[in-house]
């Protein structure tokens, strides 16, 4: 009897699930750490101008040479240092693993975060080694520091800030961490725009660290661009396993007309980061919440009270979607995330959370 094409599939693949995302149709969206404010007026239809007359029957440029000159401008980049551009974040870790790892490698990153650094590892065949934060999720240094000495990894990520704790690590672990390394260290940066923190300084210290950072969370999570910034001779090397023609035409011209008006992006920044704190009061006074500070656009709070999963659910009675964790027995158990989101979004999530709260 013929065999099943699934058979075919790997065993490590066949056994882990897709990355879910529920759907949020007519609910208030605070799941996805996204910027919730619009474009200013007229800036949308001086955006749609400057799409005229992309030529959408030829291939992008392959290299994206005039948007990368808009982004070495923007970063005062020295001319020893690349720019690798990938769709979102994610595919530049794909990258970084495919080019450094493989199926012989092994990637440490601290546990709880972001969880693609594992998935990816599994896409790709490599070894993965969680290292548990603190509980208070600051960053375990010594294990971190052993996990290294002890597996050699190809690649160690580090999230700052991280997700989805929200905290940023201590600068002086992570340096001790680049140094001890002799692969490569990823600094996550994707949160950059609202913890006024970054590695960016450190770039070229060492021949192993490189930078990841995404407009996503700024305010272009539609377009899907990420870029990572290091050495040129590192660069050149994941450049080697990069799809020709990942970035389109309409996301490099558009990119380019977001670089040109950043400052209306780092202004909603600030205003986030404004209404952040203004929420994390509210949920620090509430009964059976626990909030974590964060440097991020989101909150992580732990229910003590009622099961998480109970919260979330009425939560979205309420018609409000956020990010649960359940009840698994890790160190995220009973916690939720939530994001920040318009003043009036903000408001409904509070007075709902209350209002199940004292029920």
């Amino acid at each position: 009897m013929r065999a099943s094409a699934t058979d075919r599939v790997r065993p490590e693949i066949r056994e882990i699930s897709a990355y879910h995302v529920r759907d949020s149709a007519g609910l208030i969206k605070l799941d996805a750490m996204e910027n919730p404010h619009p474009w200013p007026a007229g800036m949308e239809d001086d955006w749609l101008e400057s799409l005229r007359g992309v030529p959408l029957n030829r291939y992008p440029d392959p290299s994206a040479r005039s948007l990368k000159n808009c982004l070495r401008k923007r970063l005062d980049l020295a001319d020893d240092f690349e720019i690798l551009l990938g769709n979102g974040s994610d595919e530049l870790i794909q990258i970084i693993q495919l080019c450094a790892a493989g199926r012989d490698g092994v990637i440490v990153a601290p546990q709880p975060s972001f969880v693609m650094y594992e998935m990816t590892a599994r896409f790709v065949g490599a070894k993965f080694v969680g290292v548990p934060l603190a509980a208070d999720f600051t960053l375990n240094e010594e294990a971190m520091l052993d996990a290294v000495r002890e597996y050699r990894p190809s690649v160690v990520f580090l999230a700052y800030p991280n997700n989805p704790t929200g905290n940023l690590f201590d600068r002086s672990a992570i340096e001790r961490i680049v140094n001890e390394a002799e692969g490569v260290v990823v600094i996550d940066e994707a949160y950059h725009a609202f913890a006024d923190a970054s590695f960016a300084d450190q770039i070229g210290r060492t021949d192993n660290l490189v930078i990841v950072r995404t407009l996503s969370k700024l305010g272009l999570a539609g377009l899907r661009l990420g870029y990572m910034i290091g050495p040129a001779l590192l660069l050149d090397e994941f450049d080697k396993v990069r799809m020709p023609y990942n970035i389109g035409a309409l996301t490099q011209r558009t990119a380019e007309f977001v670089l040109d008006r950043l400052e209306v992006f780092e202004d909603q920044a600030a205003q986030i980061v404004a209404e952040r704190e203004r929420v994390f009061g509210v949920l620090e006074e509430m009964n059976g919440i626990e909030p974590y500070a964060s440097q991020t656009n989101f909150i992580l709070f732990r229910s003590t009270r009622l099961d998480a999963p109970v919260v979330f659910e009425r939560l979205v009675e309420h018609g409000i979607l956020i990010k649960g964790f359940g009840t698994s027995g890790s160190s995220l158990d009973q916690c939720l995330r939530v994001s920040i989101g318009t003043r009036a979004e903000n408001e409904a999530f509070t007075g709902a959370l209350a209002s199940i709260l004292s029920d």
